[in-house]
């Protein structure tokens, strides 16, 4: 990491156009990094070697170097001033010690006054580290003993397969071969070369991986630079919590922004770059998911690091897909949470836009009704998903899952380009529904994301200690509430219902002619099943006999009186 000081290392002209991103990244970041007395030891040990590489600097260090020193004395004497008529902060026990400083604003104003100053993020993250390191090694990382996912051969599995049809889901259903469900026995010879040839070609499409380098890039920046909500997640077992940045939703607004003026001013057949090299962006971001994957796994080996409960199996092949560590950050920048939602689930947006350019250009400026639909429909779910962001931080993925494979792939590789898939199809098959049939599938949308949003309102007002509809509840034998009423007594995940049924508004306007676009629909009702299987596995093991009394009391899975 390049420190703040060294870009005078650099040139003082450079340095004056890259000094404020540089510094404005690195002072968010790692923020423990960047106080005024380790600025002052790293210009002692730094300022012989530079002055002698560059002696035209050398003045314009010492200058500065002096001015960072007078601003701390001043900065010191202040505190110095505070402090004499303050009383003496009591000093928190370690398990307490991250909540303490937040919870009055007395407590907060005495941790303030100490001696030695620092931000509120460097006082809850040097806590936080404190008090990770206070535990035994079995406290931090207990021995799984229980496989999911089929145990190692289900990891394997799924690492070949979630791969393979992300390009097979592009080249079986292309403008070439068309998107015949019995291509494989109509054409094989034809279908295999095109798929094996069109992989080869994209590891070496270099437009595509510079792209997908720009877009990661550029989503990590937004994610610094944009101002975003502090917001504290769940409690850890450790008796941590977690803060996040919250800007997701302004990195989406900006990006349709961005992207709207650059099609009115360079033309919509500009924007299909993306939908013209599809199989590069592939490649590219199964590289990123797969590099990230091996990154957190051999870090998670670092001290004082707080595994994931299914995470620790011994098994290096099922600890790198499942996720070993829970939480893995670089300073305060949270992988997991970042891409759960920002570079994957905006480039989906991004390559629905692309598709319908791509329609556009082919109907000579013309855009279907269908393609409008599921562009709506995509944008509408991504929008509304940033925009409640915060919700995401009491799902499974972010409060039982490691970081692994298994998420990494799912957030980068297989929601970007399985998901838009409706839009890839339109754009070489396109189909006109008409104002009935718009009118019927625009309803779908609407029943499915009512009961999505409703569902999920009630949880979200209900653990925050609100009850506005004065829904019914039963209270556990630790002291938790499970809703038994309102949604949530209809069925125990009704929010996956909602989303099920929009899941087939976004395929109805691709008509009948292939049941492809509809691979969408099997596949989630598969994953929200298996979902709902280890939600419920969970709470028989964290409620126990009480679980089996909320079953009795609502006993539908998903689809009231179905399952």
């Amino acid at each position: 990491m390049l420190c703040w000081t060294d870009a005078y290392a650099i040139h003082p002209s450079i340095h004056r156009s890259i000094h404020p991103v540089i510094r404005s990244a690195q002072l968010y970041i790692f923020p423990e990094n960047h106080h005024p007395r380790q600025q002052q030891a790293r210009f002692s040990s730094q300022s012989s070697s530079t002055s002698r590489r560059y002696p035209h600097t050398s003045r314009a260090r010492l200058d500065y170097r002096t001015t960072c020193r007078s601003s701390w004395r001043q900065h010191k004497s202040s505190k110095m001033v505070t402090t004499s008529n303050s009383p003496a902060p009591a000093t928190p026990t370690p398990a307490s010690r991250s909540t303490s400083s937040r919870s009055s604003p007395t407590k907060r104003a005495s941790a303030s006054s100490t001696s030695t100053p620092s931000s509120p993020a460097v006082r809850r993250r040097k806590s936080s580290v404190m008090s990770q390191k206070s535990l035994s090694k079995e406290q931090l990382g207990p021995k799984t003993k229980h496989y999911e996912f089929a145990g190692p051969f289900g990891a394997a599995f799924v690492s070949l397969t979630v791969p393979f049809f992300s390009y097979y889901l592009y080249f079986g259903c292309s403008e070439k071969l068309g998107c015949d469900l019995t291509l494989p026995l109509q054409s094989p010879d034809a279908l295999r070369s095109l798929f094996v040839q069109g992989v080869k070609d994209s590891l070496f499409d270099t437009t595509a991986w510079a792209l997908y380098a720009a877009w990661y890039a550029f989503t990590v920046i937004a994610w610094i630079v944009l101002p975003g909500k502090d917001f504290e997640g769940t409690e850890l077992r450790t008796g941590q919590r977690l803060h996040y940045k919250l800007n997701a939703f302004a990195t989406f607004v900006l990006v349709v922004a961005a992207s709207a003026g650059y099609i009115f001013y360079n033309g919509p057949e500009s924007f299909t770059i993306f939908y013209q090299h599809w199989p590069g962006l592939v490649s590219a971001a199964l590289f990123n998911s797969f590099a990230q994957a091996v990154y957190c796994y051999l870090s998670s080996f670092g001290e004082g690091k707080l595994l994931a409960l299914g995470g620790n199996s011994g098994n290096v092949l099922y600890d790198w897909f499942i996720g070993r560590e829970l939480n893995p950050r670089i300073g305060n920048f949270d992988i997991k949470s970042f891409n759960e939602l920002r570079p994957g689930l905006i480039l989906w947006a991004i390559l629905d836009i692309s598709c319908a350019c791509q329609q556009y250009v082919q109907l000579n400026g013309r855009v279907t009704d269908s393609m409008v639909l599921v562009c709506a429909f995509h944008l509408w779910y991504v929008a509304d998903a940033l925009f409640m962001e915060s919700a995401i931080f009491s799902t499974m993925d972010i409060t039982t899952d490691g970081f692994g494979f298994m998420l990494s792939v799912g957030d980068l590789v297989w929601v970007p380009f399985v998901y838009s898939l409706q839009a890839r199809y339109l754009a070489f098959r396109p189909v006109h529904l008409g104002i009935a049939g718009t009118a019927a599938i625009i309803g779908v949308n609407l029943v499915g994301y009512y009961i999505f949003r409703e569902a999920n309102s009630e949880k979200n007002q209900f653990r925050n200690g609100t009850n506005p509809k004065n829904l019914k509840y039963m209270t556990t034998s630790t002291g938790r509430k499970l809703l038994t009423s309102g949604w949530w007594g209809r069925s125990r995940h009704p929010n996956y219902l909602g989303d099920w049924i929009m899941a087939w508004a976004w395929s109805l306007p691709c008509g009948f002619a292939t049941p492809i676009p509809y691979f969408y629909v099997a596949y989630f009702a598969v994953l929200l099943v298996h979902r709902q299987l280890r939600d419920d596995e969970a709470c028989q093991k964290k409620y126990g006999k009480d679980w089996d009394k909320y079953c009795k009391l609502v006993r539908s899975r998903i689809i009231p009186g179905i399952y």
